[in-house]
């Protein structure tokens, strides 16, 4: 694990150099902060937890991900570096778990700087600080399954506006899924369709997580998920590296 931890160092302070990581953070908890109290009812639900803030992570994250993995392998293939990358004494599948690590840590910190949330509900109430912990572990799986799809995504093309698009298109499928639109629709025509939407969706195995429920299930699902769209990332870098 060497040579992915070098990896995984090297992209996570590229982050911290650039004030994009700094933009991310902002906008993401003044969102967060913002949907919670207002559209999520907080204090109108008169209840001391922290499902408003669950509900809308996901959606947060759809849009604030694929900005975070646009420029993973885009970048590298614009500037002509991922030939340099890649030369290194590392495996390929290295480099590509190594800068999957990089942004999963980085959405860990942006997850850990809400903790002001955690604060205010327990100065509210008597929350299960339990049932929250496991709704934050959600959201850092699910925050792990968009960046398995951008930087799959990222890997395809050098244009980063074309790599964000995409993988907002994709992440919004596979979130959007298990929404009660989707799946009434499928269940009226295909109801095996529906079954699979279900079992796809990212949001409805973050319920579960949001809840309180570590269900063995939705681990596999969520570490099946990201183990999938890294191995094709690694194809699509093995594929386009000579672009």
């Amino acid at each position: 694990m060497g040579g992915t931890l070098t990896v995984a160092r090297r992209e996570l302070g590229s982050y911290f150099a650039t004030p994009v990581a700094y933009v991310f953070i902002v906008i993401f908890l003044v969102m967060s902060g913002a949907l919670t109290f207002t559209l999520g009812g907080f204090f109108a639900r008169s209840t001391a937890d922290l499902q408003p803030f669950f509900s809308f992570v996901p959606w947060l994250f759809l849009f604030l991900v694929p900005a975070i993995t646009m420029r993973l392998w885009a970048e590298e293939r614009r500037l002509g570096t991922i030939e340099l990358l890649l030369t290194l004494p590392i495996a390929q599948w290295q480099a590509v778990l190594g800068k999957f690590l990089a942004a999963w840590a980085f959405c860990a910190i942006a997850l850990a700087l809400t903790f002001p949330l955690v604060v205010t509900v327990n100065l509210l109430g008597d929350p299960d600080n339990g049932v929250i912990a496991a709704g934050y572990l959600g959201c850092l799986m699910v925050a792990g399954a968009y960046l398995a799809i951008g930087a799959a995504i990222s890997a395809l093309t050098k244009n980063q506006v074309i790599a964000f698009v995409l993988a907002v298109a994709v992440c919004f499928l596979f979130a959007a899924a298990g929404s009660p639109v989707v799946t009434e629709f499928l269940s009226r025509n295909t109801p095996v369709l529906a079954e699979v939407a279900r079992g796809l969706s990212v949001t409805d195995r973050l319920a579960g997580f949001s809840r309180g429920v570590v269900s063995l299930r939705d681990v596999i699902f969520f570490a099946s998920f990201i183990g999938v769209w890294l191995f094709a990332n690694a194809i699509a870098v093995d594929l386009r590296k000579a672009d």
